[in-house]
């Protein structure tokens, strides 16, 4: 019989949907009921392609003893944390606090008012890896609930505590300096893996927004910033990591060498990703990169998107109940797929042996470059290995596309839609993709269609059912989306939607004290209001926040969005510096507050060789208006009063909206864009 998760809209609530456990969603039922029969709260939080969360959910919350267990002496509540990532990250949180660690799922115990008091995550349903089973965890709680109920409410008084002095704002510094972003650099270095690329050891995760920071850093003429990032990109486009058959990234490595993944394939991670690829690929010529790019951007095209436009959460990392099943290879599998010499190719390149690299069967990394691979098979160049490789993958992506596919998390989360639609939007620019700007403009209806109601945004759709309040992440993020796709294609409609979202979140996210909080001023009332600053698999909404106020400063000249992304750059500056991974988002936008970057505007008819030449380079600082003339009401200032010149289709680059002359051709154009 199924519990009260069967009405819920959540893909991951749903999968425990028919656990003898009797889980409550999150809400006041939950809670009251909680405080009538006093009762101690049973918090259990993952994702729906969390393969521990599986392993957990099979182990204990199927068995009908533990079920029954957790039934008489807990009320225990499921939550989906990409659907409310406010709960998900007040109580990770806290078991940071008490544990040192944390991670999903996320195993919470805490008062009938919300305090928790013991935490921790994955427990096994007997005692091993040093950490008792989850029956001793129920037991060792309802003891304390019963006879030691006054530590049980000190302890989570002091937790509670804990978590509103992290919500509370650090004081504002001096404002940031230049310096501050070469010292980040610098630490970045320190800490960089030369040998296999990254930050940090095994687990290993990609780091896209720092990648982009120190690329933003290398159109200003930071070699050693390029130097890193480059090594990068190529360190984990080699494969493993990164899906050489089907395109697209997992979560992250399990090893130090980016071999063996994490298998799940997350909207958020393959967003960024495919964005810094772009990025690298336009700074360094580097086809490699074009190809991840693109390749990232049509595996998302082909599963994980809505036929509306929408695109899907994630794919899980198990099928047929075992992790990467899907997704590796036996060497009998590429000779039966492959013809001679088209499997040998394939073997030789990603060293694919009977006993494999992975449980008996490989992951493919490459393990010969391009250069090595010609040499071998008598090929031409580079670029006739990279063909025959890509022929072989797809040989390989048809007979992969006959398994059992993994499990897909089909809600649409707007601030993840937004981190997408910038990629989509920025690659079809860039790379003259028109089919990439038909999907950017398909995601950017769809969002405003189905998760705006003309008064307030909404973070979660699946299956025509939009619900959960946004948070400050899902207004920035589509806020950027949103001028990413208006540099574009130009349609007023984009800008628009974005300064009216900016709008709403500088109105009803702001702390008096300074930046945003997390969450809307409306919203249900928690043990604190988050405000979480640190960059995390996601941005930050507040890194979000401040690099859309300063784009939209250079839009408008609105200069209270400027002083509001420059006190909350300056807040964080320290912290920044420190510990540069954790806030790299922060680091970009406060990249962008000092490059003093241009403001471009062209309009009139016949402007392609204007708006070629504009894009015919990354220069992430600056940002464009292009327009019909006279142009559309609804527009930025920027374009106000630009004329034409000599009745032809005209530019005007402009520092700090003070302007150079218009200019008429591209060759003009491109030397302002070069010395201004």
């Amino acid at each position: 019989m199924a519990n009260r998760l069967a009405t819920s809209n959540s893909p991951y609530l749903l999968q425990h949907q028919d656990n003898p456990v009797d889980w409550y969603p999150w809400g006041p039922e939950a809670l009251e009921r909680a405080k009538t029969e006093d009762k101690p709260i049973f918090l259990s939080i993952g994702y729906a392609a969390c393969h521990w969360c599986h392993v957990m959910a099979h182990e204990s919350f199927e068995d009908e003893a533990t079920a029954a267990y957790m039934n008489e002496h807990f009320i225990n509540i499921k939550v989906d944390r990409e659907e409310r990532p406010d709960i998900d990250g007040i109580y990770m949180t806290a078991v940071v606090a008490m544990t040192g660690s944390g991670g999903w799922p996320m195993s919470v115990f805490m008062t009938p008012d919300g305090q928790p008091f013991l935490g921790g995550t994955y427990f096994p349903p007997v005692a091993r890896y040093n950490m008792p089973s989850f029956m001793d965890a129920l037991q060792h709680v309802r003891r304390l609930w019963t006879e030691e109920r006054d530590k049980v409410l000190e302890n989570g008084r002091v937790i509670t505590q804990h978590l509103q002095a992290h919500s509370t704002p650090q004081a504002a510094g001096e404002s940031l300096q230049p310096e501050a972003l070469s010292q980040a650099v610098m630490a970045l270095a320190q800490a960089y893996d030369w040998r296999h690329g990254g930050w940090g050891q095994a687990p290993k995760f990609p780091q896209p927004m720092t990648i982009d920071f120190l690329l933003g850093r290398a159109t200003q003429g930071d070699q050693l910033a390029l130097d890193m990032a480059r090594h990068a990109l190529q360190s984990m486009a080699l494969g493993g990591m990164y899906d050489v058959v089907g395109g697209g990234f997992a979560r992250y490595s399990v090893d130090d060498h980016w071999r063996v993944p994490h298998f799940e394939k997350m909207l958020y991670d393959n967003a960024q990703l495919a964005r810094v690829y772009l990025h690298g690929y336009l700074l360094s010529n580097d086809e490699t990169l074009r190809q991840v790019c693109e390749e990232t951007l049509d595996f998302v095209v082909r599963e994980l998107r809505h036929e509306d436009g929408g695109f899907y959460s994630s794919l899980d990392a198990d099928s047929e109940g075992e992790e990467g099943k899907f997704y590796v290879w036996s060497l009998a599998e590429i000779h039966a797929h492959l013809e001679k010499p088209a499997a040998d190719l394939v073997i030789a390149a990603y060293g694919v042996s009977e006993a494999g690299n992975f449980e008996g069967h490989n992951v493919l990394q490459r393990v010969k470059d391009d250069a090595a691979l010609a040499t071998q098979f008598g090929l031409e160049d580079a670029a006739a290995v990279r063909q025959q490789l890509a022929a072989a993958h797809a040989s390989l992506l048809a007979a992969r596309s006959q398994r059992t596919r993994p499990g897909t998390d089909d809600k649409v989360l707007t601030a993840w839609n937004g981190l997408m639609l910038i990629a989509f939007a920025e690659a079809a620019r860039y790379l003259q993709r028109p089919d990439y700007l038909q999907i950017a403009q398909a995601n950017a209806d769809f969002l405003l269609r189905e998760l705006h109601d003309g008064s307030r945004l909404l973070r979660s759709w699946r299956a025509g059912r939009a619900e959960h309040n946004a948070y400050l992440e899902d207004y920035a993020a589509l806020t950027l989306g949103l001028l990413a796709l208006y540099q574009s294609d130009g349609d007023v409609r984009w800008y628009a939607a974005a300064e009216k979202l900016a709008g709403e979140f500088t109105q009803h996210f702001a702390d008096p004290a300074g930046g945003f909080f997390d969450t809307r001023d409306d919203h249900e009332a928690l043990i604190t209001r988050p405000k979480d600053m640190q960059d995390n698999a996601t941005p930050s909404g507040g890194a979000l926040a401040a690099l859309a106020l300063l784009q939209l400063h250079a839009y408008t000249g609105n200069s209270d969005w400027h002083a509001r992304a420059s006190s909350m750059l300056a807040g964080i500056a320290g912290a920044a510096v420190r510990y540069p991974t954790a806030f790299a988002q922060w680091l970009y936008a406060g990249s962008w507050l000092l490059a003093g970057g241009r403001e471009v505007a062209i309009v009139g008819e016949d402007a392609d060789g204007l708006v070629e030449t504009l894009w015919s380079a990354w220069r992430p600082f600056d940002v464009a208006a292009v327009s019909s003339y006279p142009p559309a009401a609804g527009g930025p200032p920027l374009l106000a009063e630009r004329p034409l010149k000599d009745g032809l289709a005209t530019a005007y680059v402009c520092r700090n909206f003070a302007c150079q002359l218009p200019v008429n051709t591209a060759a003009d154009l491109a030397s302002q864009l070069t010395t201004s």
